[in-house]
């Protein structure tokens, strides 16, 4: 009997853009088979997208595959999205993520919001250019657990300072994760963020360790 959820882990894994195309009428399938959004997320999809990044950090595949199997799986639950608001599939978590004030780029927060959901995580996208109280407003207004806060420039960085210094004074405990190509281990520490990941990747293990 064919193993279609073994098929789908496989075909992200391969990183082979031929494969993967594959993967989104694999789902299909596996609905029809009667498997449940949540079976085929944890056994199908988070078995795949994990084994990917485990190759990631090894330095065994780079980002362009890593962006072309988080497509896949952003799709993949889009076709299952009908199903989830169904209470089909249970969420790990609610994210907020944004780019902060003054910096307009959003490659590195999208690419970490695709696989934040593709980790069974919910997200809230504020976008770019957001200002330090639609954060809190975001926060307040959705449960959120986790705030992830981007920026490219070394111009916006302080700007997440004044984010995690509002949620102080606001006295909202929520974590908060940094990163950004100018973002180090250093610079987080010294803000008073919770985490910092240096790549997508590391993104969701570090918020899976907030949570």
């Amino acid at each position: 009997m064919r193993d279609i959820l073994r098929e789908i882990a496989d075909k992200l894994d391969s990183c082979d853009r031929e494969k993967i195309v594959e993967v989104l009428e694999d789902v299909r399938e596996a609905l029809a088979e009667r498997f449940t959004p949540n079976q085929i997320l944890e056994n199908g999809l988070l078995a795949g997208l994990s084994r990917v990044g485990a190759k990631f950090k090894a330095g065994d595949v780079f980002i362009p595959e890593v962006l072309i199997v988080a497509r896949a799986v952003h799709g993949s639950i889009d076709i299952m999205r009908p199903l989830m608001t169904q209470g089909e599939i249970r969420y790990r978590g609610r994210i907020v993520l944004g780019t902060v004030k003054g910096d307009l780029h959003d490659i590195g927060k999208n690419l970490v919001g695709i696989m934040l959901e593709g980790a069974g995580f919910e997200i809230i996208d504020m976008g770019i250019n957001v200002p330090a109280e639609r954060f809190v407003e975001a926060v307040k207004e959705n449960n959120a657990e986790v705030v992830g806060l981007s920026g490219l420039l070394t111009t916006t960085m302080n700007e997440m300072k004044t984010v995690i210094d509002l949620f102080k004074s606001e006295g909202i405990n929520t974590k908060i994760i940094v990163g950004g190509a100018p973002i180090t281990q250093e610079f987080s520490e010294k803000i008073g963020a919770d985490a910092y990941a240096p790549d997508a990747v590391e993104a969701v293990e570090k918020v899976a360790d907030l949570l």
